[in-house]
């Protein structure tokens, strides 16, 4: 389904459904439509979904880091949605999550994580040496996926487009680097929202003992494993990651018929 984009000061974003808000943050060499199907389910289950366009290349090299994009988040959180949101963020999307639940808690009232940084993460940067080899960069992108048909030429051709981009690269790099050094082991104690863990058994960027150590580190976390599943848990299996999330979120008391 094509959502259309709406616009308000500096923010690019998806907007959909009306009820309780739910905020989409997509990873590093992701993309809005990666969350297509948990948008459309959630926003006909009482929940106002956003997904903002993060401004991974729009901020300049020097403020291109995982705080700066945390800031860029939570200001769009208090200017266009002003009241707390259910943040659920994939691989990079998910280390702002962390970020901003950390920094700002009074914007969040629940945290989904899936293949999430943060802690560790396999980067992707050091393929850029390669980066005008299509097949190559085809292979790296196939490899994040536990089924590789996943990857549609579409989004290998984005890809390669981006890490062909010298802007890009340059500045996926600098973020890509950054989200190394910003470790959040020491953070997690403090995070004390429940927090939802939806992981592929398969993960090769965020592997199982990542997600095993946010569940030991978070006061209040729920693991998930889907099987047969790689970094993206809802672009693989998003039928199920939606009923785990859906489930996960009513046991908390969560849910769209609860005021916030």
């Amino acid at each position: 389904m094509f959502f259309s984009l709406k616009k308000k000061d500096k923010f690019s974003y998806i907007e959909e459904g009306e009820g309780k808000p739910i905020v989409l943050l997509h990873g590093l060499m992701g993309e809005l439509s990666n969350f297509s199907s948990l948008t459309n389910y959630f926003s006909a289950k009482g929940y106002k979904v956003y997904a903002p366009e993060l401004p991974l290349y729009s901020l300049p090299i020097i403020s291109t880091n995982v705080a700066n994009v945390a800031k860029h988040v939570a200001k769009f959180i208090e200017t266009v949605i002003q009241e707390p949101v259910i943040l659920v963020g994939n691989s990079l999307g998910g280390h702002i999550g962390l970020v901003i639940s950390h920094s700002h808690p009074n914007l969040v009232s629940a945290l989904c994580l899936t293949g999430s940084s943060g802690l560790y993460e396999k980067s992707f940067g050091e393929t850029y040496p390669k980066r005008g080899d299509y097949s190559y960069v085809e292979r790296k992108t196939r490899e994040v996926f536990f089924d590789s048909s996943i990857a549609t030429k579409e989004i290998v051709d984005d890809v390669f487009n981006t890490v062909n981009d010298r802007n890009k690269a340059i500045k996926t790099l600098y973020i890509a680097r950054d989200a190394i050094k910003s470790n959040m082991k020491d953070d997690l104690k403090d995070i004390k929202i429940p927090v939802c863990l939806i992981w592929g058994k398969q993960d090769p960027v965020t592997p199982p003992e990542v997600a095993v150590e946010f569940n030991e580190e978070l006061p209040d976390a729920s693991l998930y494993w889907i099987d047969e599943c790689g970094h993206a848990p809802m672009m693989e299996h998003p039928d199920l990651f939606n009923e785990i999330l859906d489930k996960w979120l009513i046991e908390k008391g969560i849910d769209p018929n609860l005021k916030s």
